[in-house]
């Protein structure tokens, strides 16, 4: 289970990748982050607050790590990711993604002592393949033609920011239930957001947007936000920061597939290459674990 759901939480990245671009166009960085998360804590909120008050003893005595775990989840990464592309390239955002995994891996092995196996590491090394080949349409050699752009140094914090906040998940109170702590992350994240919103419009400003882009961000709101973020948090609860972070290889497939079925594209032998290393990257990494798995089901 935990396998499908952070599959489907790098789809629904993915197809955030491609609608996002429609809002961003229209909205300031600050208030496209603002809105995406607004929206979705109004959706999840009149569920949550009876949840959060029964919790409530357990939300106050951890309001340090809560506050962390709130604002590098929600309130930093995806605004980080908003204010990079506008003066940097989708090519380099994926690009620099794929140097997520990685981190979180080193972080584990450096600060927790996990063990990282050998087969995970090459996992990483066959997706890293698979990434450039399909980002570079089966020419690596177009690495050398791509330049540095300002909103890269934002791409290399929400990466630093992503690890991170994967690897401390592991503090999250005990007995605190995922729905309460979902909740509570998008209204502190929501709310870290807003001071930067409002001196980016000036003060309170309703953009003057289209019924498709209100859909637009409703979708984002519950997909890419309310289902991917729970999804995300479930997996890492389950599989671990390491093993979870794989998946997040899977957003260029799934958005060279997009790219066929939406635009039109063709399929080239690249995009086999590509999808192709990439998945054996991440069957590498995950299959010492479901061996072990099935193992301990057959002894008992």
């Amino acid at each position: 289970m935990p396998y499908l759901l952070l599959v489907l939480t790098t789809f629904f990245w993915a197809t955030n990748s491609v609608l996002v671009r429609g809002v961003a166009d229209v909205t300031d960085p600050f208030m496209t982050a603002f809105l995406r998360w607004g929206f979705a804590f109004l959706i999840v909120m009149p569920f949550w607050l009876p949840v959060a008050k029964r919790q409530w003893s357990i939300i106050r005595s951890n309001v340090p790590i809560l506050l962390w775990l709130s604002i590098t989840g929600v309130g930093a990464f995806n605004t980080l990711i908003y204010l990079a592309v506008e003066t940097t390239t989708a090519t380099n955002v994926t690009l620099l993604h794929a140097f997520i995994p990685v981190l979180i891996l080193l972080l584990s092995r450096i600060f927790f002592k996990e063990r990282v196996s050998t087969l995970q590491w090459l996992g990483i090394i066959s997706s890293v393949i698979g990434v450039v080949a399909l980002i570079t349409q089966g020419e690596p050699a177009r690495l050398m033609t791509l330049h540095l752009n300002p909103g890269d140094l934002w791409v290399l914090v929400a990466v630093a920011d992503w690890a991170i906040y994967s690897v401390t998940l592991r503090y999250m109170p005990k007995g605190l239930e995922p729905f309460t702590f979902f909740g509570l992350s998008v209204l502190i994240g929501t709310l870290s957001i807003a001071p930067f919103m409002l001196v980016e419009q000036g003060g309170l400003h309703i953009p003057q947007l289209t019924s498709s882009i209100w859909g637009l961000m409703v979708y984002i709101a519950i997909f890419p936000s309310i289902l991917s973020f729970s999804f995300w948090n479930r997996g890492v609860a389950q599989l671990g920061a390491a093993t979870s972070g794989l998946f997040i290889y899977l957003m260029p497939v799934f958005g060279a597939i997009l790219s066929v079925i939406v635009l039109n594209e063709s399929i080239h032998g690249y995009h086999l290459v590509g999808i192709s290393m990439i998945i054996l990257g991440i069957w590498l990494a995950i299959v010492p674990r479901v061996l072990a798995a099935r193992a301990q089901t057959s002894k008992t």
